[in-house]
């Protein structure tokens, strides 16, 4: 190891300094006991040491317990320690003064002590490293866990790295004495924050409140929000504009987002009934979960272990995401001797390969009656089957997990297997035989891998209802519309196949083409009307065989309707006068107000096209339906992502593309990234849709 390396990592060690003044705990114990923990070779780990009346006394390690006399406690060993520590609480805890153990009691029915369990409390500097940016940030923050694995630890480094390195009035809401020690003077691992004590748990959220009104602190710091009153305190802090890093009971986002008391601190959760369009469009149930109200916390730290965490940078986002069924992906971070890593925080392929999208989407009710929906569909008699499909059980009783039928178009086993391709034969998929086995024919170049279940059938084909057909149809359209689109991108690269009788056959079509398109062009130049008629009406060459048609525009972009009209090449006129127009293009809100211009076409029972937003390709795709033309669903996406892309870069703002198949999204991502804008999938089939977001977003998505 290089001179420079050996030192990078004696100061990380230095860093990671544990102070846990062993001793002062020791000294309240049984002579016996002491000498038979001074004897176990591992005996900085440990973590506690438990003594129960009539039973022998044992260290516990983060995993595993060591017994440490083969005599049993008495009623004289638990009161030598009573005696030797502080006054127990009404939450029976007690410690000792200006260390940061605890000493947590169990009482019979009489209140009699007869179980001890000691905790060694252990300052660790250096533990906050791994999620030191958000700290430095101002942003509200929860952190969960399991018991034991560090979480208080972790929020007094928090506090002592706010005041001491930032400079910040940090107050500590010490329930417990478990962050800053028992006693009146708080201990030196919280720095210069300074800690207000709880007199009994069921005051927490007043003394809460109280430091805010009375020390106007910048950061609040409280251990174990457990209660709905507790919960409320939090928000009230919050949208104070005071920082709050916290620690709630629970070990991941799931469970808080199925707490109804702590679900207050990711925004809660309310039942929404969507109207029969709505419900359609999303392909849902008609009774969802949303959420009801911003985030109480900006950012959530998963603690997997100590050098571990999961991190959800935009709770939001997130857990919008997990309501609507979106797959999720935090951020991974761990920490080893050479400092800090991070993963790739990128979205996974399919819901599927996550962890149960619809997790939540069989639940419906509000505030603390949450129930699950009648003839919702669990997991009964299912198991993993090939590809992450699951497959029915010998009894056939069971449902797909989570799905129903037509709930996703793209919702099918990967090819080959979890394994790969393999090798099988001709009949089912490769490694899996007999009766459930599912016809997969082979892939043939040139279709589009959007290929929906139905399509590929089972070994028994029934005749496909009437839903059904439908799903076989909209399959069929998409790979025709993906199949033009790569054709028509061979042809642009120059990589289609060739034929030499097709080139000379080209060769002369366009040599004929010039000759005529000279002729017109000297015909035109000759009259002076080529690019503007004698009236000022735009008028475009190049569209004599389709009738002219004259709009009159009504509320939107007289120039965006011009290079409409230009990229289309019609036989289109701007006319400013309703008597002059065969048509009226409008937004939908002027429609709405009924301007006169709008009811004078009504009354003349004039063709009123209405717009949703005053965007070029809203224009293009209005004349086209006027025109009966076919306009290619590549140049539509990649125009309408190109004007996606402008609109991002103006506006900072994120902005959502219009359902694609896979091949225009990649083409789409393709863009995207070469805009250095970040773009993510959403939906499913055949809604899937690409939304891009700005730069801003990159730091917190990824």
């Amino acid at each position: 190891m290089a001179p420079e390396e050996r030192a990078e990592s004696q100061e990380r060690a230095e860093r990671r300094e544990t102070i846990d003044d062993i001793d002062a705990l020791l000294s309240s114990l049984p002579v016996e006991i002491v000498a038979a923990i001074h004897t176990l070779p591992d005996q900085e780990s440990v973590i506690e040491v438990v003594l129960d009346l009539g039973r022998r006394p044992e260290a516990r390690f983060p995993d595993s317990e060591v017994t440490l006399l083969e005599r049993e406690i008495t009623d004289k060993d638990i009161a030598h320690v009573v005696e030797h520590i502080g006054t127990f609480g009404d939450d029976n805890r007690a410690g000792i003064e200006r260390t940061l153990h605890r000493i947590s009691a169990i009482r019979n029915r009489n209140g009699k002590i007869v179980g001890l369990t000691c905790r060694i409390g252990r300052a660790v500097y250096g533990t906050i490293e791994i999620i030191a940016d958000f700290v430095e940030t101002g942003k509200s923050i929860l952190i969960m866990g399991r018991p034991g694995i560090g979480k208080t630890t972790m929020l007094r480094e928090a506090a002592r790295v706010m005041a001491d390195d930032f400079g910040k009035r940090v107050v500590v809401v010490d329930t417990s004495n478990e962050i800053a020690g028992d006693g009146d003077i708080p201990h030196p691992a919280i720095g210069k924050a300074r800690r207000m004590q709880v007199r009994t748990p069921s005051l927490q959220h007043e003394v809460m409140i109280e430091a805010v009104e009375n020390h106007m602190p910048q950061v609040i710091v409280i251990d174990e929000i457990g209660t709905e009153l507790e919960a409320q305190a939090a928000r009230t802090i919050a949208e104070r504009g005071v920082q709050l890093i916290g620690t709630a009971h629970g070990n991941n986002l799931d469970n808080l987002m199925l707490n109804p008391t702590l679900s207050d601190l990711i925004g809660g959760i309310q039942s929404v009934t969507l109207g029969d369009e709505e419900a359609r469009r999303r392909r849902t149930q008609k009774s969802v979960l949303e959420r009801k109200a911003p985030p109480t916390f900006d950012v959530i730290i998963e603690i997997q272990d100590r050098e571990r965490v999961l991190v959800h940078a935009d709770v939001a986002d997130t857990v919008d995401n997990l309501l609507r069924g979106d797959p999720v992906a935090p951020e991974l971070r761990w920490r080893d001797e050479e400092g800090v890593h991070r993963s790739q925080s990128r979205p996974k392929p399919s819901p599927r390969e996550g962890a149960a999208p619809d997790r939540f989407s069989g639940l419906v009710g509000s505030g603390s009656s949450w129930r699950m929906e009648p003839g919702w569909r669990g997991e009964a008699g299912y198991r993993p089957g090939y590809g992450g499909l699951a497959f029915p059980s010998a009894d056939r009783t069971g449902a797909r997990p989570g799905y129903r039928p037509g709930a996703s178009g793209s919702w099918r086993p990967t090819r080959g297997g979890p394994s790969g391709r393999g090798s099988g034969g001709s009949e089912g998929m490769p490694g899996h035989s007999g009766p459930t086995a599912l016809v997969d024919a082979p892939f043939v170049a040139g279709e589009i891998a959007d290929r929906g279940p139905l399509e590929r059938g089972s070994v028994a084909v029934p005749e496909p209802r009437a839903r059904e057909a439908r799903e076989l149809t909209r399959q069929r359209e998409w790979r025709q519309s993906a199949a033009k689109a790569i054709d028509a991108l061979r042809v642009d690269e120059g990589t289609a196949p060739v034929n030499p009788a097709d080139l000379v056959a080209d060769a002369e079509a366009l040599a004929d083409r010039a000759v005529v398109d000279r002729a017109a062009a000297d015909r035109a130049v000759a009259a002076g009307t080529e690019a503007a008629g004698e009236d000022g009406a735009l008028r475009v060459t190049g569209a004599e065989g389709l009738p002219t048609l004259r709009v009159l525009p009504q509320g939107i972009s007289r120039k965006r309707l011009e290079q409409a009209i230009r990229e289309l090449q019609l036989p289109v006129e701007i006319v400013p006068d309703v008597d002059d127009a065969d048509v009226v293009m409008t937004l939908r809100t002027e429609y709405k107000q009924k301007t006169p211009l709008i009811r004078e076409a009504e009354e003349r029972a004039m063709p009123i096209y209405v717009l949703k937003t005053n965007t070029i390709l809203q224009m293009q795709a209005s004349l086209t339906s006027i025109f009966a033309l076919e306009i290619d669903p590549r140049d539509a996406a990649l125009r309408e992502t190109e004007e996606a892309i402008g609109l991002v870069l103006q506006h900072s703002e994120p902005v959502e593309l219009s359902p694609q198949n896979a091949y225009i999204r990649r083409l789409q991502h393709q863009m995207a990234e070469r805009a250095n804008l970040v773009s993510r999938s959403r939906g499913r089939e055949p809604y899937r849709r690409v939304r891009l977001y700005p730069d801003a977003a990159k730091s917190a998505w990824r």
